[in-house]
């Protein structure tokens, strides 16, 4: 099969699973418990595009509370995260030197004094000391353009869970 092919084979097999399945699904790429109802109302989907779509829309409109949800689950940048998805995205950034770790953990506590919650990036491919400097440009946001930018770093670890899951139903996980 084609690359095409596999996507279509995968979001086949995903719109094939049983909706508690398919919205356990959603939550490990996002745990937004509103947004997965939202998306899993919408299936089928018929292509990852549709699927990647409909996601996308539903985040944007999700509420602050389904927001809180979704960061709550997230690990802190630099720390050992527990599930797979996390531990994979962070990969660079925790082979980075102690120091720079020492120096994310320092940033996570002053960001997490500002805002209230985990700093959100998506670190999939970034090296510790990028994601230290993105946190530390971040500190000067006020809240608002801050939940802004979380929000679009929320949506881009969604795809990129979503289009790693798609892979997966067909057994092509790269």
């Amino acid at each position: 099969m084609d690359s095409t092919e596999e996507r279509v084979a995968g979001i086949a097999a995903l719109d094939a699973l049983d909706d508690r399945e398919f919205h356990a699904l959603l939550l490990s790429c996002c745990h937004a418990p509103a947004w997965a109802s939202a998306v899993s109302a919408l299936r089928p989907f018929g292509t990852p595009d549709a699927l990647l779509e409909a996601a996308e829309s539903e985040l944007a409109v999700t509420c602050e509370t389904d927001v809180d949800a979704a960061l709550a689950a997230h690990p802190r940048i630099g720390e050992r995260p527990a599930n797979v998805a996390s531990r994979r995205e962070q990969a660079t950034a925790l082979a980075a030197d102690p120091a720079v770790l020492d120096a994310l953990a320092q940033g996570n506590r002053e960001y997490e004094a500002r805002f209230g919650h985990v700093y959100l990036v998506c670190a999939s491919g970034r090296s510790a000391g990028e994601l230290l400097a993105v946190l530390r440009s971040r500190l000067s946001n006020d809240p608002a353009t801050e939940r802004a930018v979380l929000r679009r770093e929320l949506a881009a670890i969604t795809r990129l869970r979503l289009q790693r899951a798609v892979a997966e139903a067909t057994g092509n996980a790269s």
